[in-house]
């Protein structure tokens, strides 16, 4: 089975890919290997105020755009002291156009910014992750993983990517940026999410029936 993971992070499509290294006959694909050309329409993708949303909407267009069964992820953090903040829009938390590795380090520049001053107590947060999958079937699905942490004050380790070296978890005792790749797959949002769907694709092979989804519809 050839699926579609809808993503132009190739940080994010390694972690995918480790996630669902153990399922057998799956070939993932992600956009460059798929022949899909980066279009400014993609930026337009993720208008909406729930993950859930975001990512049918990254699914369903680019589903529409190959044929392929189609697989995206919205995720993000949510910091209880922001009210929520940065949330679906966590990508583009700090102002400015950058873009990559430059991004990440200005997000987390600005997170840290607007909890100055925040007790270690109040810097509660979660990293939210939700997939959705969509195939030719007319099936659309979505699966949602979550990990509680907190903010940490200043970035810890050189693993990971996006708010990794800011979000400590709590029975690990260190950031995501310092864990094990296995210790971060096992705990995190996106693991959680992904492993979700990882049991739809094994519990009925070559079928898209029978998931064991959360939020989702058909």
């Amino acid at each position: 089975m050839k699926l579609l993971i809808a993503t132009r992070s190739q940080h994010k499509l390694n972690e995918i890919r480790e996630i669902l290294a153990d399922v057998p006959e799956l070939e993932l694909l992600g956009l460059h290997e798929a022949g899909v050309d980066y279009d400014p329409a993609e930026e337009e993708l993720e208008p909406y105020d729930t993950f859930e949303e975001n990512a049918i909407s990254k699914a369903r267009y680019f589903f529409e755009k190959t044929g392929l069964p189609t697989a995206s992820d919205d995720s993000g953090l949510a910091v209880d002291a922001l009210g929520g903040a940065p949330g679906v829009r966590s990508k583009r938390f700090a102002p400015g156009g950058l873009d990559g590795d430059e991004r990440d380090q200005a997000n987390n520049r600005h997170l840290l910014s607007r909890l100055e001053g925040v007790d270690d107590t109040e810097r509660t947060a979660r990293y939210v992750c939700v997939v959705a999958w969509v195939d030719g079937a007319g099936e659309r699905r979505t699966f949602r993983g979550e990990v509680e942490g907190r903010i940490a004050r200043e970035p810890r380790g050189n693993g990971g990517f996006g708010y990794d070296p800011l979000f400590f978890v709590p029975d690990l005792g260190m950031t995501f940026a310092s864990a094990l790749i296995a210790e971060k797959h096992a705990r995190s949002h996106r693991g959680r999410a992904f492993r979700a769907f990882r049991d739809q694709l094994l519990s009925t092979p070559g079928r898209s029936d029978g998931a064991r989804a959360s939020g989702g519809d058909r």
